[in-house]
């Protein structure tokens, strides 16, 4: 059997509740889907100057919670090659954030993409304080009808567990209304929650946390459908 590894872009912490949860996550989905599924903890400050062919070794990559991460532009440049690269990416909480940033820097043309947890005086950053900060709280999200993440749920909303303080900046949240990268479940405020990149075969981006599912016992379908898809990465 074909094994299917997964690269975690992040600082692995213990202390860190999605980092305890993640492992058990993938574990959970490796086992529903009957498959062999391995991961490795990529730390972003050897991500950098990490190999091109160690980079590409990877079948799919979910960039973690945990920011600030030990090197922003190590973690922007393994999410850059997943994006350029066709390979599947999820991103959650700061994973998500990050995300962002690399897209505002190489699609939208910002020069400087900052980030307000690390740059709190920016005057326009892409990622900026959430009005309500959303830690240790649920909230229902709202799936655009026909988006990729509603197929994957199999529903137009759900109910999901965040520990967030960061989201993207109004002026950024506005340019998602419309592809390739765009929003695809705002919470029931009209609030940017979730975004997917349109033509890419996997490109998730959600501001909480499906992980923690595992820490209940259950897999997460959002979770399973990303180690599926880098499964069917690696049979092409």
């Amino acid at each position: 059997m074909t094994t299917t590894r997964v690269g975690l872009i992040g600082d692995h912490d213990e202390t860190i509740t999605a980092h305890r949860a993640i492992p058990r996550a993938l574990a959970l989905s490796r086992d529903a889907l009957g498959i062999a599924c391995e991961w490795d903890w990529l730390h972003t400050g050897s991500l950098p100057d990490f190999p091109h062919d160690r980079l590409a070794s990877y079948d799919g990559f979910w960039a973690v919670p945990g920011t600030p991460y030990a090197s922003a532009p190590g973690a922007i440049r393994a999410i850059r090659f997943a994006r350029e690269t066709g390979r599947p990416f999820l991103g959650t909480c700061g994973g998500f954030q990050h995300a962002l940033l690399e897209y505002a820097e190489a699609v939208w043309g910002v020069t400087r993409p900052a980030h307000a947890e690390t740059d709190p005086d920016a005057v326009d950053p892409v990622i900026a304080p959430l009005s309500c900060g959303l830690v240790e709280t649920t909230g229902d999200i709202v799936f655009r009808p026909g988006s990729r993440i509603a197929s994957i749920y199999g529903a137009l909303s759900t109910t999901e567990t965040y520990h967030c303080r960061y989201g993207p900046g109004a002026k950024y949240a506005a340019r998602l209304d419309a592809g390739p990268l765009r929003a695809s479940g705002p919470d029931r405020s009209g609030e940017v929650r979730a975004v997917e990149l349109e033509g890419h075969p996997f490109y998730v981006g959600t501001l909480y946390q499906p992980e923690r599912f595992a820490l209940e016992g259950r897999a997460h379908p959002l979770v399973t459908a990303f180690v599926d898809a880098a499964r069917a990465g690696r049979a092409r």
